[in-house]
This record gives structure tokens, sequence and C-alpha cells, in this order.
């Protein structure tokens, strides 16, 4: 099937040559063949990654765009923007208590699940990205991370269809996820259900409190990539890279943060996904050359490499 039954249903949402760098949290990254920006529905979503599967087009779904890298020489096919955002509260079946689809922020989740008197995601306070991202790479802070409150997850894949998984089907580890082991563009995430114990809103705000003030005091400001590398078993990333002497090292644009080495920021505004891309080998190698650990990248690589 050609695209003319994509295009027909999307008519003016369907952007060309559009540059990343407007969707992605660090500002980074070439153009994509085409892109659609989703608010209205989850039925919106399922139909138009349908559409493109159909056209044999390879798809590539993007959230808040955190946690990636996207190539200056941009992106084959459809990206699609999810931004599609519905929280809803209730007392369900097994201790179910939030459900969001997965272009919910997960800033915007915690202060809504503090305003009703839900704890557990408090972590997710100030942590950029949207829930879809989250599920997948099992996001998480302050010892927290999403498969403690994860109940089930509706997934949409090619082969399957709309698919339910459980939290034990998603065999979850640190920073990973069945789903994260998946052939990319093959699966959408459409929406979870979280099961969230109630507490005093006021407690859950003060120890929102803590964590937004413990990101400000140890993290750098401004668009990032998050954490660039997951965290050895047993050590920390930034300790390692810190240990190699490399705070404060540029390729290009690229520095790896004199505050946190495990962040990377964009000095002066002018760096490149190359810049990054360069930086990130570089740290890798000094780091296994001094300690023989290989780093493990967080984030992921999108694009043209």
């Amino acid at each position: 099937m050609s695209m003319t039954a994509l295009k027909a249903y999307l008519g003016e949402r369907l952007l060309y040559d559009e540059p990343l760098s407007k969707y992605t949290a660090a500002r980074l990254g070439g153009a994509a063949d085409f892109l659609c920006v989703v608010k209205d529905s989850v039925d919106d979503l399922i139909e138009i990654v349908t559409l493109a599967w159909a056209a044999d087009l390879p798809v590539h779904i993007m959230g808040g765009g955190a946690n990636v890298l996207v190539s200056d020489q941009g992106v084959r096919g459809l990206v699609v923007i999810n931004h599609v955002s519905e929280i809803r509260t209730g007392d369900w079946h097994d201790g179910r208590t939030v459900s969001a689809t997965s272009g919910v922020s997960l800033t915007v989740l915690a202060n809504k699940c503090q305003t009703m008197g839900y704890s557990g995601f408090e972590w997710a306070i100030s942590v950029p990205g949207t829930i879809g991202g989250a599920i997948v790479n099992n996001a998480g802070a302050h010892g927290a991370d999403m498969a403690q409150s994860i109940a089930d997850v509706v997934v949409l894949e090619r082969e399957k269809g709309v698919q339910l998984y459980t939290v034990n089907d998603l065999a979850y580890g640190y920073r990973t996820s069945m789903l994260k082991a998946r052939e990319h563009g093959s699966f959408l995430v459409l929406l979870t259900t979280l099961i969230l114990p109630p507490d005093d809103p006021k407690v859950i705000k003060a120890r929102m409190e803590t964590f937004r003030n413990h990101r400000k005091e140890t993290q750098p400001s401004g668009a990032s990539l998050g954490s660039i590398f997951k965290n050895p078993e047993g050590d920390y990333a930034g300790r390692l890279i810190e240990s190699a002497g490399l705070k404060g090292y540029k390729i290009g644009n690229a520095m790896v943060s004199p505050i946190h080495a495990n962040f990377f920021i964009n000095d002066g505004g002018q760096a490149t996904a190359t810049d990054y891309f360069a930086l990130i080998k570089h740290v890798q190698d000094s780091v296994e050359v001094q300690t023989g650990i290989r780093l493990e990248p967080e984030i992921q690589f999108v694009g043209i490499w």
C-alpha cells in the first residue's frame, strides 16, 4: 500500500522535512522525512501508526524528546510526536488508582497525583519525558521507578494489534524492559494503569520539593539529553567519568558538565548531534581504558549514524 491513505487521513497535519530540533529536549537533530503531532486521542494515534505500517513506512514515536540523540542527518520515515495527554483517577480493580495515556508528561502526572493525594510518583517531578518512554525504559529516580507502580500497559503491535501486558509480562530491570528489547518502530505504547496508594497531599508535596531541590543542586540546568549512561552495577557513571578526569572535557561545543559528569551540556548553544556522539564515544573509550568498564548509554540514538 502507498502513502495515499496516510496523506489523506492527516491532510495538513503531515509535515515534510520537518526539523526535529524543535521537538527534542536537547534542541538537536536533523529533519524527519515526514512528521505529525498527535494531540486528540489514542484512537487517532492508532489510526496514524496503522496506516504508516500498512504503507511500509518506518515509524518513530517521540513524546517530550528527552533521552534521545537525533542524528544531524535526520530520520527516515514518519516521526509521530505523541502529545495525547489524558489522566483519569478512580478506585478500580486490584488497587488500580490512576490511568494515563502515553503522551502524558511525567511532571504533569506527578503534580496531578500530588493534588489528588496519590503517592509513589513523587520521583518523577522535574524529570523530562513522557509516560510512554518511561514505560519502555523503566525510568526512575531517587530509588523508585516505573516498575514499582505499573499494574498493566496497553500496547499496539504491528503484528498482533492491541495487547495488554501486566507488569510481570514487561520483565523490568534497571532502565530496561521487554519492550525496549523489541525492534524499534514495531510497537506503540498507548496507556497504562498505575497502583498508587493514598497519602496526605501536603506530605507528598514536601517529598516532591525535596526531590526538586536535589535535582537543581546536582544537575545542570537548560536543554539536556538527561543522564547519558546507565549506572554500572555497584557504581555510578558520573563518578567513573569524573575519576577519568573528564569533567569539563569538550568535543566541538558538547561538554561533559562540570556539575555532574553524567550530563553533557551544549556549551554556547552551538553543539551538534555529531559533537555529542563523538563525546559519548570518547568518554566510553576513556573510562574503559582506565577502569575496564564499558559504560552503556541510557539515551537512545535516533536516525542515521
